[in-house]
Parts: C-alpha cells; structure tokens; sequence
C-alpha cells in the first residue's frame, strides 16, 4: 500500500507541474492534496491464497507429497491438496486470530523434549497478502503444537 501512496504522490506531482506550466505560476501556489487509498469495502473482493504444501517422512505414503492449495474470494477452492475444503477453513480462521500460524518457534522458547516422528514439511506462497516461507517438523513440543494447528493444511499425526 505504501508503494501505491508514493506512485500517486509522483503521479499527482507531476500533474501539477505540468499544470503549473500550462496555467501560470498561480497554480503552484495552490496546496497539494493526494487522494488517499479508500478501505477495502465490506464484503469486496478478498486477496486469494496461494499455497505450495511439500510433506515428507510422514510413515504414510498417502500425504506424502506435493499439493497446491488456492483459496479465493467467495470460498472458491483449487489445487490438488487432498482436503482443500477444510484447509482453507483453517486458513480463513486462523486469518481472524492474531498469531502468524507460519511464524518460527521464538528463540529461548522452552519446549518439551518429545518427538513426535521425522515428518518435516515446507509451506511457501502467499497468505493474506503476506509472503510465506515456513518449515516445520515435529522435533518437539512447540513444533508439534504449530504443525497440529495447521492441520488439515498439514496432514495430522494419525492421517
């Protein structure tokens, strides 16, 4: 959004200065007022998710694997992700919560000293108009808990 506030300032003063020079020197003097950016409406158009889901290791060749996963505006619902339905559910309550889902353990975190299998997968794309990058594995009690609170996106632990 920044980027769009600074490409309509560069575009509006340009405006002026050639409207400056087209009608005088009396034009400059005017104040320069910027149209700022409305909020989106209500019920308007809703940025799409676009997910890449890579698991591995999981004991159970069914969820193994690659899955594109896309979730639209209205509830459309695309890729090859065996549970979309309820994967972008999830997505769309986790987007009401106020916790990144995809974000790392904090360091100095304690976590239990469980493990919970070799399964590791990588989420990348974008989600809510933020670009996404995340491992996880379930190595210990923290990453357990952040693998589970993203099934179905990520295969639970008994799929």
């Amino acid at each position: 959004m920044l980027r769009r506030i600074v490409t309509t300032a560069t575009a509006s003063a340009a405006a002026l200065t050639a409207l400056t020079a087209f009608a005088g020197a009396s034009v400059a003097a005017q104040p320069l007022l910027l149209p700022l950016p409305l909020p989106p409406l209500l019920g308007g158009e809703q940025a799409e998710d676009r997910l890449t889901v890579v698991v591995s290791e999981t004991g159970n060749t069914r969820t193994d694997g690659r899955y594109e996963l896309e979730c639209g505006p209205a509830g459309a619902v695309g890729g090859n992700h065996p549970a979309a339905d309820a994967a972008c559910d999830r997505l769309d309550e986790l987007a009401r919560g106020t916790e990144d889902p995809f974000a790392p353990v904090d360091r100095g975190v304690f976590c239990t000293q469980q493990a919970g299998g070799p399964a590791t997968a990588r989420v990348t794309g974008v989600w809510q108009g933020h670009r996404v990058d995340a491992s996880f594995s379930r190595q210990n009690g923290c990453e357990i808990h952040r693998w589970n609170n993203l099934t179905p996106v990520l295969p639970s632990a008994g799929a």
